[in-house]
């Protein structure tokens, strides 16, 4: 299995403190939101590397990142430790050239050739529940798969993916950020996707879907293939702006 990290945004709302600098590298806790994200993939023994894709404008800040813990390896409690990350590139340089996270993952998949299952993670939670039990649930049942949490306030759903779920937990309907949500299941960017439908995320571009939000493939996806859903035992750390930055920081530490 390989991870892909989504880290090509430019995270206008959290500027000025993203204007010149990737928010998966702002701190939280002391450590740097990312590192939380690969200390969770490293636990998953299946994964045997790891592509973070980004953009232009940040791909020295994350090349740094990764120097400095490889330059590091030897302090066992250092987030990459055990694992490798490869750092992509896709060439944008601004918001408004930016691929989108379906074309980032697109984008990689055709850099990096990848033909094996692929979990696919978004760079700015702090996960508070085991990655590794979302990877257990694939492997009882190797079709694609998305993570679900209930999200409570009914203004909130509005602002997230959310799933309808039906028998054995099968996604049955899924709507990027409804005016009307049809159920309680928010959807993190969390996916694992089998190696065998990673064709599809090309398939689902080429037809004009959005390459934007990730939850509008998995809209698409399962409609024409069986999706299901691992439901979060824990809690997600939503870092999208100001005010869920500084909760986190009250939380972990600044």
């Amino acid at each position: 299995m390989k991870a892909l990290i989504i880290a090509a945004g430019y995270a206008t709302r959290l500027y000025p403190l993203t204007k010149d600098r990737p928010k998966h590298l702002l701190e939280v806790g002391g450590r740097p939101i990312l590192d939380y994200m690969i200390d969770q993939i490293k636990t998953i023994k299946e994964v045997d590397e790891v592509y973070l894709v980004t953009n232009h404008r940040f791909f020295g800040h994350f090349q740094d990142w990764a120097n400095n813990r490889m330059a590091e390896s030897r302090d066992a409690n250092r987030a990459h430790t055990g694992v490798r990350v490869e750092i992509i590139d896709d060439g944008t340089i601004s918001n408004e050239d930016r691929l989108g996270a379906v074309g980032d993952v697109q984008f990689s998949i055709d850099q990096r050739e990848i033909d094996q299952d692929l979990l696919v993670c978004g760079a700015d939670n702090i996960l508070r529940f085991p990655l590794s039990a979302f990877a257990d649930k694939f492997k009882s049942n190797p079709a694609a798969h998305i993570c679900v949490r209930k999200i409570e306030d009914p203004e909130d759903r509005k602002r997230r993916g959310i799933a309808v779920l039906g028998e054995d937990d099968r996604v049955i309907d899924f709507k990027e950020k409804p005016e009307a949500p049809a159920s309680h299941w928010g959807a993190p960017p969390l996916y694992i996707y089998p190696r065998d439908l990673l064709g599809r995320v090309s398939e689902y571009l080429q037809g004009g879907g959005t390459a934007d939000a990730p939850g509008h493939f998995v809209e698409w996806l399962c409609k024409v293939e069986p999706v299901f859903a691992y439901r979060i035992e824990g809690s997600v750390l939503d870092l999208g702006n100001p005010e869920s930055l500084a909760a986190a920081r009250a939380e972990l530490g600044a």
